[in-house]
């Protein structure tokens, strides 16, 4: 039986070489460009980033993700002293510590990586005061382990970790990726995502100064990013997909807001697949816009039906991603291939550290 090709994967792949995958942030976080698409006049346009105001919608409320990127990957040493590297994939708001002879302990989920693969029972050492425990082992080298530490948890992640570049950017992390890879409105309280929400990248306080004083309201929510931002959609009917779990946080102040421009007929705007997913994800679970807590799962193809959001300021996406699907359904899949296509022969740059386009 065919696959309708909406549905069928390999119509969502593009060739993609290897030197427009941004590898650096633009020099300036508001110095890169952004390509402007325009359903109802069925245009695009590239300007640059810092003319974002001039191409919103009149009177847009932007709704962005305030998590902040942990440096959730830090290297230990087994009993044998053979190396082992471990990235957390439990935020850490959602931890749960006890207290035990001295230690703080909580149960987590992260992948363990070691030349042998380590037994269950085994402890990873990292310094003094943080270790873990080896428990038991699931599917592409993720664990459940427990954590076992002294101090601020936190701060031992930040003293020894490394931030998890995506699998894309060939290079170590930098100090300076401490900066660039986090929005500058990332919020401390919500450390915990593996990944960047990266449409937000782009964004400096004074661009956000600028859509304050020209009538743009700003509201947040929580999405986690987790490292199953980066699995591959592997089944060829993408109706066949099941979407990794992450945490969303939609608060009352950002439900007020979206209520009111719904009311006044203003246009919802996300900043980044994480904040649609957040907000698309509340509406699923609760039928109406409302103040929500928990998990999702939504996968968003084409054929979903938007409720919450009008248009997304969004990166540009791998072949055949969940994220390019979701993006596909809000503009249509021949739409979006022909704008990837426009940006690639107009030297836009890919992914976590490239361009940005504005679906309006």
């Amino acid at each position: 039986m065919t696959i309708p090709p909406d549905f069928s994967l390999e119509s969502y792949n593009y060739d993609l070489p290897e030197d427009r995958i941004a590898q650096e942030p633009a020099d300036r976080r508001d110095g890169s460009k952004l390509l402007v698409l325009d359903r109802e006049a069925d245009s695009l346009t590239p300007v640059d980033f810092t003319s974002l105001a001039d191409h919103l919608p009149k009177n847009a409320l932007l709704v962005a993700n305030n998590s902040r990127v942990i440096p959730a990957r830090i290297f230990g040493m087994k009993p044998t002293g053979g190396k082992c590297e471990f990235l957390l994939l439990t935020p850490l708001p959602l931890l749960e510590p006890e207290e035990r002879d001295g230690w703080q302990t909580a149960r987590a989920e992260g992948l363990l990586r070691a030349s042998k693969t380590p037994k269950p029972g085994t402890t990873i050492t990292f310094s003094d005061d943080f270790r873990l425990v080896a428990q038991e082992a699931g599917h592409f080298g993720r664990w459940q382990v427990e954590l076992q530490w002294k101090g601020d948890l936190t701060a031992l992640f930040q003293e020894m970790g490394h931030l998890p570049l995506p699998p894309y950017i060939r290079r170590p992390d930098t100090d300076a990726d401490r900066e660039r890879y986090q929005t500058t409105y990332s919020d401390k309280g919500k450390t915990g995502s593996v990944a960047a929400p990266t449409a937000g990248l782009h964004f400096t306080p004074a661009l956000r100064q600028e859509l304050s004083d020209r009538g743009f309201e700003w509201a947040e929510v929580t999405l986690y990013v987790g490292y199953g931002t980066f699995s591959p959609v592997r089944c060829e009917d993408i109706r066949q997909h099941q979407m990794h779990h992450e945490y969303i946080e939609v608060p009352r102040a950002t439900v007020e807001a979206i209520q009111k421009a719904k009311a006044e007929g203003r246009p919802v705007i996300a900043v980044g697949t994480t904040s649609a997913r957040t907000l698309e994800g509340m509406f699923r679970e609760c039928g109406e816009i409302q103040e929500f807590q928990g998990e999702t799962d939504i996968f968003i193809y084409p054929g979903y039906e938007f409720n919450v959001i009008d248009g997304i300021l969004t990166n540009f996406h791998l072949p055949e991603s969940s994220l390019i699907i979701m993006i596909s359904a809000l503009a249509g899949r021949q739409t979006v291939l022909s704008a990837y296509e426009f940006a690639l022969n107009n030297s836009f740059r890919f992914f976590s550290y490239g361009d940005a386009m504005l679906i309006r």
